[in-house]
């Protein structure tokens, strides 16, 4: 029999059971790529084609470790900002409120204080029709900004964590602050280009056509709000009202594109040649010891029960994506596993991936790893 029929076979009963329309699943073994699984279909509602290991999806909160996390580890590198500076003394707007004293390690680490959501987007203000992009980008921001300045903060930094999606917002605008760069264009020009991670970026319906195949683009949720089905527009509502460029959420990509990055990260964390520092990224990707926390900087580690599964180590890393995504790395064995699905199509309330990640993690585990 053929290998990769037990993973296959479990793939494509996720589609029969309704998981999701269509996935792709990589996974990377000390840097060999031993399965590339694409099952399914683009979307049931309208139908669309089927799903090919070059379907790009809305990657959600893997933006926060492959976009944002990555950045600032970069502009940590180059003297750019230190991960223990307050938070107000970069965006100096903060400077007299709760969250100005929090530091950007807190963060990294969902420490903060700050709540985890706030649904900003229906606060925000219109701006002008002749506000050009840009003009609207840093509108939004500003709005968003003063919103947060008015939390109080849920608890005393350092002391819990709480998944935090408006911490990353601002971690957003730190990068920016810092690099002098937009962040979708500093996460191009500072990392995927370099690492020749395509297609993978903000924005793919308004960017060159030459980097993205729009009928790739996997849709989201059919949005009563916004009136249309999401397709190459950022399902993250919050991540929406900042021009789909945001530090929490707005990245999209192919499987293979994300495996990029994290191939980056992994050879970093070996001592092996990459951009990106070994000891940085080894001080990212470790607990940071906050109580009955299980978050490094930017990433997740395994607790119990995982997302991951049972026999990934202790000193793996990950993520996942609210659309239906994720990623795992496991640097003892050198495995990298990536599944990117739209779970939230055509709606949100599908919450079935909770309990196929677990189950595909351990099956792929004992036959890629195990089996050997």
């Amino acid at each position: 029999m053929n290998r990769a029929d037990p993973i296959h076979a479990a793939m494509q009963a996720a589609v029969a059971e309704g998981v999701f329309p269509g996935a792709v699943l990589a996974v990377r073994l000390k840097g060999e790529m031993l399965h590339c699984v694409a099952v399914g279909r683009l979307s049931s509602d309208p139908p669309g084609g089927p799903v090919s290991v070059r379907t790009v999806y809305d990657l959600a909160s893997l933006t926060k470790p492959l976009a944002t996390a990555t950045a600032l580890l970069l502009l940590v590198d180059g003297g750019k900002v230190a991960v223990e500076t307050r938070v107000g003394d970069i965006l100096t707007e903060l400077n007299d409120c709760a969250i100005g004293s929090a530091t950007v390690q807190s963060l990294l680490s969902h420490s903060s204080g700050l709540p985890g959501w706030r649904a900003y987007y229906e606060k925000m203000r219109e701006p002008t029709s002749d506000h050009t992009a840009e003009d609207k980008r840093s509108w939004a921001q500003r709005q968003v900004m003063e919103l947060i300045r008015t939390e109080a903060l849920l608890y005393e930094p350092g002391t819990r964590s709480l998944y935090s999606d408006v911490g990353f917002m601002l971690l957003g605008f730190i990068v920016e602050r810092t690099s002098g760069s937009p962040l979708d264009r500093f996460c191009l020009n500072a990392i995927y280009r370099p690492l020749d991670a395509k297609p993978l970026g903000f924005l793919p319906l308004h960017t060159t056509r030459a980097f993205w195949d729009d009928s790739a683009i996997a849709p989201t949720e059919l949005d009563l709000r916004r009136g249309r089905l999401l397709r190459g527009e950022v399902h993250d509502d919050n991540a929406g009202a900042l021009g789909g460029v945001a530090g929490h959420a707005g990245l999209f990509g192919t499987a293979a594109a994300v495996l990029t990055v994290s191939g980056a990260w992994l050879r970093a964390y070996r001592g092996k040649p990459s951009p990106l520092a070994g000891e940085l990224v080894r001080r990212f990707v470790t607990r940071q010891g906050v109580p009955e926390s299980s978050w490094a900087l930017g990433w997740d580690t395994p607790s119990t029960p995982s997302s991951s599964g049972r026999y990934f180590s202790d000193r793996s890393f990950g993520h996942l994506g609210y659309t239906g995504t994720s990623l795992w790395i496991d640097p003892v064995e050198e495995l990298e596993v990536v599944l990117l699905s739209n779970r939230v199509h055509p709606t949100r309330r599908n919450e079935k991936i909770k309990e196929f990640r677990p189950l595909i993690h351990d099956l792929l585990y004992r036959e890629c790893v195990g089996g050997r």
